[in-house]
């Protein structure tokens, strides 16, 4: 996997390699304001084929889930609504399994609500493994 620093300016610069998926957001003022991240560039997340490289702000290192570490990956999916509504709110993540024993939850800091995203790491992930004949 190349340098998590690389693989943002890359896709920041673009245009990003054809097999990468980049989503990306505006930084709300008032949110960047409250968070003294106004003047940082704007959210950033981006898959790659071997791994998933987030950038949240100047503040936090980036988030970096390389495929070569996970054993599994699991879709978890959690809906809920009110008696009195016909409305459901949908909450989806990544429990993720590492090779190491380790276990962690995946969602993206910055695009929560995106299930494009969560989706882009499944299909990077599925077909990381297929290559690799996992």
């Amino acid at each position: 996997m190349t340098d998590p620093q690389t693989i943002l300016e890359q896709a920041r610069r673009g245009p990003a390699p054809a097999n990468w998926r980049v989503f990306t957001k505006k930084r709300g003022k008032l949110s960047g304001l409250l968070h003294g991240s106004s003047h940082d560039p704007d959210p950033l997340l981006v898959i790659t084929p071997d791994a998933a490289v987030e950038y949240r702000d100047d503040h936090t290192p980036p988030a970096v889930v390389g495929f070569d570490d996970l054993a599994d990956v699991e879709l978890k999916v959690r809906g809920q609504s009110f008696s009195d509504s016909t409305l459901v709110n949908i909450s989806a993540w990544l429990d993720l399994r590492y090779r190491d024993g380790g276990t962690a939850k995946w969602r993206p800091v910055s695009f929560g609500d995106d299930l494009q995203a969560i989706q882009g790491f499944l299909e990077a992930y599925g077909a990381h493994k297929a290559l690799r004949g996992g």
